[in-house]
């Protein structure tokens, strides 16, 4: 009786297609699809090996994986892998259909995409200004360097630790992860971390001071020191801050907010506030 072979992927596969995904997940990102021609960019060479080249089962590969997709491309990495692991199952004649795959990529970009835009740009981007920031502000170009070189590491460690385990683990494990509830508590720990850091930026490097003083018949009267000081240190560098989060929250436009801000700004020195 003839064993028929099994089609499988290599790790050499896996890591050409991560760093595919890694450098090409927004490549002609659309409002239509989002990165939908980035996934058919990043999975092609893993399909063809498995369904060969111009078959109908590789044309329909091709079709389902030009859904509209979108996610946060490191986090998000190992639905690409899980979905690599499907195929393969696919592929290999196991009880795979197409609605399946399409439904766990659905299923699970959104989720992933909060957790992954959390640690990212609510935690590690600004930890690692927090590092680099004084030094960049005093003129050292080790500053920027350092910076890149943090983002650059965590950037692909985290994105290849994910995409792998999305492949090896496929979609049992994710499951499991996800259901546990341990991703909830990392994206909290992380949000919690990153808004003491941005706390303590803002502390640092937001400057805003009332130059105002008062001629009183008991001598001068400085208003930063005696009042604003006296209430809360930094509480006009906060009151910036938190009116610019109320009106981000509330989607003003981004012009809208630094025309807001330039307009206190120059009213304010006009007349001497600050």
């Amino acid at each position: 009786m003839e064993t028929i072979e099994k089609k499988r992927l290599s790790k050499k596969d896996i890591i050409k297609s991560y760093l595919i995904w890694t450098f090409f997940s927004h490549s002609t990102y659309n409002y239509e699809r989002m990165q939908a021609s980035g996934v058919l960019h990043t999975l092609a060479p893993s399909l063809e090996k498995l369904y060969g080249k111009e078959t109908q089962e590789l044309k329909d590969a091709c079709k389902r994986h030009m859904e509209f997709f979108n996610t946060e491309p490191n986090v998000g990495g190992c639905i690409l892998g899980i979905t690599l692991a499907l195929e393969e199952q696919k592929a290999n004649g196991e009880d795979v259909d197409e609605e399946m795959i399409s439904s766990i990529k659905t299923g699970l970009m959104g989720p992933l995409a909060g957790i992954g835009d959390t640690i990212w740009q609510g935690t590690l981007s600004p930890i690692a200004l927090g590092i680099i920031l004084g030094m960049a502000k005093a003129g050292n170009f080790l500053g920027p360097i350092i910076y890149l070189i943090i983002i650059g590491v965590v950037l692909f460690g985290l994105g290849y630790l994910s995409y792998t385990k999305g492949y090896y683990m496929g979609r049992e494990g994710i499951g499991k992860i996800i259901g546990s509830g341990l991703l909830n508590k990392v994206t909290e720990k992380a949000t919690i971390v990153g808004a003491t850091v941005l706390g303590g930026l803002v502390a640092s490097y937001v400057t805003v001071s009332c130059g105002l003083k008062l001629n009183l018949s008991t001598g001068t009267l400085d208003v930063q020191t005696a009042v604003f000081d006296s209430i809360l240190k930094g509480i006009l560098p906060l009151g910036i801050t938190l009116l610019t989060v109320f009106m981000l929250r509330k989607k003003v436009n981004v012009n809208i907010i630094l025309l807001v801000l330039i307009l206190i700004g120059t009213v304010g020195t006009l007349i001497g506030f600050f």
